[in-house]
């Protein structure tokens, strides 16, 4: 039940992006008054048309994933054809790059929308912003989430006073005698010149058992612990829409960055130009639709929270992607038309179409390796 539980939510998940991504496409040349020919809900071959609108024709294809639309004269190889009254390319430029970036735009406001409601309702905590501990400090300080800290005890150094009485590592710190610990450098000037000392210790991995050792300390009255400060309760709050409103444009931001940081390491893996990774290899930070799949399975066992945080996450990463100046791509497809505006003349429309296609055969390749590594993480 769980597995076909996760097939809806995946089949759902790439549909709803990328028809929403399509239908600011739609949208967008409507408003324009380009002719959009089909709206295709999957991909081709077409199994049934379901009904003309507008003169636009609505159609199930039979590749159940995601869907286009086909606007007038948009891959014309003729520049007459091209040009035509309610062809795409007889649009004005600002028009045709609004149209253009019309689905990055919904992928962009669907994940601002979920993420801030999230925030508001779901009291999710901005992961992509609080990446470091004075940033979980400073939001807890603000009031933005739930914050306790205590001091793990990371490594317990062979030979030490500590090994010799069994403390256990990964256990909490919390008091040193009748003194409480809050911080790692607190601990050195709490045995200061002493000999001997008791910790009181939470044990792991629930931190609820409390146990206590008589430690004894050597001459610098270091006890051979190695100690880190880290989060023991890390909630979110129910923040107000506004504040939840600029925490998702925050976390919408550090996403996308990430994600086109992501991309490029991708594309300089492949080309061997990156010296930490294989030549070649594809970043373990990306996922193909086998990952995608992985992933959906996996916050479908968490919760609906983790399953359309998931969704604003792939909604970003999808918006990321298409913006690139890459042929086939809308960010490649809008190029060519800020081209056309600088040199104040269309580019080569035999040129355009060729390159389109050539990216095109190039993505569909990319997506083979990638899904090629997915698969091979499976083992």
């Amino acid at each position: 039940m769980t597995i076909l539980l996760s097939a809806l939510a995946f089949f759902l998940l790439l549909s709803v992006l990328i028809m929403i991504h399509e239908w600011g496409h739609f949208f967008a040349a409507r408003r324009a008054g380009v002719v959009v020919e089909e709206f295709g809900f999957g991909l081709p071959p077409r199994a049934v048309t379901l009904f003309t609108q507008g003169g636009t024709k609505f159609t199930i294809n039979w590749i159940p994933f995601g869907g286009f639309v086909r606007l007038k004269g948009e891959n014309a190889i003729d520049a007459r054809e091209h040009t035509r009254p309610g062809s795409f390319g007889a649009a004005s430029i600002p028009a045709r790059i609004s149209i253009l970036c019309a689905g990055v735009f919904m992928n962009f406001l669907l994940a601002l929308v979920i993420l801030t409601f999230g925030f508001s309702f779901g009291k999710w905590i901005p992961i992509a912003v609080y990446t470091s501990l004075p940033a979980l400090e400073a939001a807890a300080e603000d009031g933005l989430i739930n914050l306790t800290l205590g001091v793990r005890i990371d490594d317990v150094v062979s030979g030490g006073g500590a090994a010799a009485v069994g403390v256990p590592e990964m256990s909490i710190l919390t008091y040193v005698g009748d003194q409480e610990v809050t911080r790692p450098e607190d601990v050195a000037g709490m045995q200061e010149g002493k000999r001997q000392v008791i910790y009181t210790v939470l044990l792991a991995p629930e931190y609820t058992e409390e146990q206590k050792f008589t430690v004894t300390l050597s001459e610098k009255s270091e006890a051979g612990i190695v100690m880190a400060l880290v989060p023991l309760v890390l909630e979110g709050t129910a923040q107000p829409l506004g504040t939840a409103f600029l925490t998702a444009l925050s976390e919408s931001w550090h996403m996308l960055v990430q994600t086109v940081h992501g991309i490029g390491q991708l594309f300089l893996s492949l080309a061997c130009l990156d010296p930490g990774a294989p030549c070649g290899t594809v970043p373990d930070g990306i996922s193909g639709i086998v990952g995608i799949a992985q992933y959906t399975h996996t916050t479908v066992q968490e919760g609906f929270g983790a399953y359309f945080r998931l969704v604003a996450l792939l909604s970003l990463s999808l918006a990321a992607l298409n913006i690139l100046p890459l042929p086939a791509l809308d960010g490649g497809r809008l190029l060519f038309v800020l081209v056309e505006f600088i040199q104040r003349k269309p580019v080569n429309r035999k040129f355009e179409v060729v390159t389109n296609g050539v990216g095109f055969v190039f993505l569909l390749i990319l997506l083979v390796l990638i899904t090629y590594h997915d698969i091979l993480r499976l083992f």
